[in-house]
């Protein structure tokens, strides 16, 4: 059986705490299935600062291109928060990262379990069989890396700021074959979502997707909607969509929105994947929760730590090609979750709840 290796970076606050459950998951299912985990773990975002005096030391990044995957927590917080913008954890650390290893591609699933209806801020009546799509958000390119940007002073003294929003067909053409990819293993049916009736680069966009799924993969299902009505459709029914994929910032503020109708941000993980292979032939990708690093329960052991097991799940599956032990982690947290009733304080709505270390104990007992 193959060795998994992979770099760990808890990351700030309660990034540590989740990160430890998640590792005891792993290795329980490795060590069962046969295989043996070799990971390091490594300081980033604060603890990179505190430690090192920058978000993403020099060490940390040359740990993550001797690994096959990454595993990442959360970074960030106040005690951060007055530092320069491009020296604060999230942008200095996580930015760096993505171009570094051509991170294009996250994935996140929108998944609400029917139990946990009551977490969303949707009425039970919207989503009464819960929540089960995929957001799948281009990370490499568009207004958050396009060149200029600048800031000047005009002539009269007023300020001026300028962002570049930039999109070639190559980038469109590699995030449309991972929503492919993606709705084939469900329900074959894509959403691409742009602003194509005023920017340039959805005009594009719309165009290069449109010939692609025609050329390269017309048995899939393709529908186009404006990134304004797509955020209200998600409001008003999640589950007309299967996989919606769109560019980097309506993306980041789609894919904010789904986890906030999905209810916790305890539950959602997430994959970004690069245009690189590991060892294992299989995409280099780092793997996060998609919340934050909760400040204010840091330290009590209650964080939710499924997002963070979750998270392993998806590395598991996409970079080392072990999708049945993926499935066995994902049916664990559900049973979990569900079945046996067993809830951190963010997901309990009134029920007694559990600390982070017994509900990883809960998942490890029903992976057996």
């Amino acid at each position: 059986m193959p060795t998994l290796k992979f770099a760990v970076l808890p990351g700030d606050y309660i990034g540590p705490e989740v990160m430890t459950e998640a590792l005891r998951v792993l290795e329980h299912v490795a060590k069962s299935a046969g295989h043996s985990l070799d990971y390091k773990i490594a300081d980033v975002g604060g603890a990179g600062i505190d430690n090192h005096g920058k978000a993403l030391p020099d060490s940390t990044l040359a740990l993550c291109r001797e690994a096959d995957a990454i595993l990442f927590g959360s970074v960030g917080g106040p005690k951060w928060e007055k530092l320069p913008p491009a020296e604060q954890p999230e942008r200095a650390a996580l930015l760096p990262l993505r171009k570094a290893f051509s991170l294009f591609a996250n994935i996140r699933p929108g998944l609400l379990y029917k139990d946990l209806v009551d977490a969303s801020p949707l009425k039970p009546a919207r989503i009464p069989n819960g929540i089960d799509i995929v957001c799948i958000r281009e990370l490499t390119g568009g207004i958050y890396f396009g060149q200029p940007k600048t800031t000047i002073t005009l002539e009269n003294g007023e300020r001026q700021a300028c962002d570049t929003m930039v999109y070639k067909t190559s980038e469109i053409e590699r995030i449309a074959e991972t929503a492919a990819v993606t709705a084939r293993a469900r329900g074959k049916r894509v959403c691409s979502v742009d602003k194509a009736n005023v920017l340039e680069t959805s005009v594009l966009w719309r165009k290069t997707v449109t010939d692609y799924f025609a050329k390269k993969h017309p048995d899939i299902a393709l529908t186009h909607m404006y990134v304004d009505n797509a955020a209200m459709q998600l409001a008003r029914d999640p589950n007309q969509f299967d996989v919606l994929f769109t560019e980097n910032m309506f993306g980041d503020i789609l894919s904010d929105e789904m986890a906030v109708i999905c209810g916790s941000l305890g539950m959602m993980s997430s994959a970004s994947l690069g245009t690189g292979v590991n060892s294992h032939g299989k995409p280099f990708g780092l793997y996060e929760p998609a919340g934050g690093t909760a400040p204010d329960i840091a330290g009590k052991g209650v964080a939710n730590p499924c997002a963070q097991v979750l998270s392993a799940a998806l590395m598991l599956r996409y970079s080392f090609g072990l999708a049945d032990l993926a499935a066995k982690i994902e049916a664990a947290v559900r049973k979990t979750v569900t079945q046996d009733g067993v809830r951190t304080g963010d997901i309990a709505f009134g029920r007694p709840s559990v600390g982070t270390k017994a509900m990883a104990d809960a998942i490890i007992a029903n992976l057996n």
